[in-house]
């Protein structure tokens, strides 16, 4: 890990920088796939690879990591990040990517170029990387990181070993942030870790975030600042509004969602998927199972209308309106 005041003052580094794994073994959760890359650096070599998976679960960490273990004081000569999302035309391939690549590696067999946010990428863009792939194979490495690796052309998926990475369980986000909220000296309870590792829905890089955005209200981080910051609502409020419009009390529920929205502050789409995930985590007391299919079809039908652009206070007033044909 970092020691504070490190090249840059730890005051202006964001904690997720500040406590960004250093070694492999430092990753949190991802076990599996970090025993098989602790390999390649034990070995000094490595095949192209591909990191797939939601954010905030370790892809860029293992990336860099990987890539210190390997070069160790040459990883500034030997290592270059790219972000697809910002250069993700053919140009980029063209002359960034393949002047960096035709060059030797400094005191190593290889360098590494690590293209984050890969599935960007235009198609020309790729079929250009396609080919810089095969022709510097002999003195460059590929890591493409990405969220989704059906984005990617087959023969670049062929090219690389994929890894597939998982959102984190609760006890790994949970231990991840008692320790960065220990060295930082916040005194977090128990509901307040429950409520980030809620928020952070198996996201690592978010609830990090959150901890420190709640922290910097004051020393004692509590639920109630937790949903705050991140404009959330407690479970139990999203699943009141719901158990209201079941119930056939209209009013009641409109009342909720105005809470939602004007005192949490939650746009249509938050409220539409905290929503969702209350619906689903309902049990067959709560809402039968046929039921719980309807209601999640309607779900999924206004979140589009949404997404198309419509008036969401109305549309949300219509979901509820939906809730009470299926009221008991």
């Amino acid at each position: 890990m970092k020691e504070p005041g490190e090249g840059t003052s730890a005051i202006e580094l964001p904690w997720i920088e500040k406590y960004r794994p250093e070694k492999l073994k430092d990753v949190v959760g991802q076990k599996d796939i970090t025993a098989r890359l602790e390999s390649y650096v034990k070995n000094k070599t490595m095949p192209n690879l591909m990191f797939s998976g939601p954010a905030g679960v370790g892809k860029t960490s293992c990336a860099v990591a990987l890539a210190k273990e390997l070069f160790s004081g040459s990883f500034q000569q030997n290592f270059l990040e790219l972000n697809a999302s910002d250069e993700r035309g053919i140009d980029v391939v063209r002359e960034t990517i393949k002047d960096f690549a035709r060059t030797l590696a400094f005191d190593s067999g290889f360098k590494i170029i690590f293209l984050d946010e890969s599935d960007a990428l235009t198609n020309d863009a790729q079929q250009a990387l396609r080919r810089t792939m095969e022709k510097y194979s002999r003195t460059c490495r590929f890591i493409l990181s990405c969220n989704y690796s059906s984005k990617l052309i087959e023969p670049i998926q062929s090219r690389c070993v994929v890894y597939r990475f998982n959102r984190l369980s609760a006890k790994d986000i949970e231990g991840r942030i008692k320790y960065v909220a220990d060295e930082e000296k916040v005194h977090i309870d128990q509901k307040a870790l429950d409520a980030i590792v809620y928020v952070a829905e198996g996201d690592l890089r978010n609830a990090v975030n959150v901890l420190q955005a709640s922290a910097s209200l004051g020393e004692k981080v509590t639920e109630k600042v937790v949903y705050e910051v991140s404009s959330r609502a407690r479970p139990e409020e999203v699943k009141r509004m719901i158990q209201l419009g079941l119930a056939g009390k209209f009013l009641e529920a409109r009342a909720a969602l105005d809470k939602l929205m004007y005192e949490h502050g939650m746009s249509g789409e938050d409220v539409i998927v905290q929503l969702h995930r209350e619906l689903v985590s309902m049990d067959e007391k709560e809402l039968p199972g046929k039921e719980k299919i309807e209601l999640l079809d309607k779900v999924g039908e206004y979140n589009f209308r949404l997404v198309e652009g419509a008036n969401e206070r109305i549309q949300l007033e219509a979901l509820l309106a939906q809730f009470m044909k299926h009221r008991k």
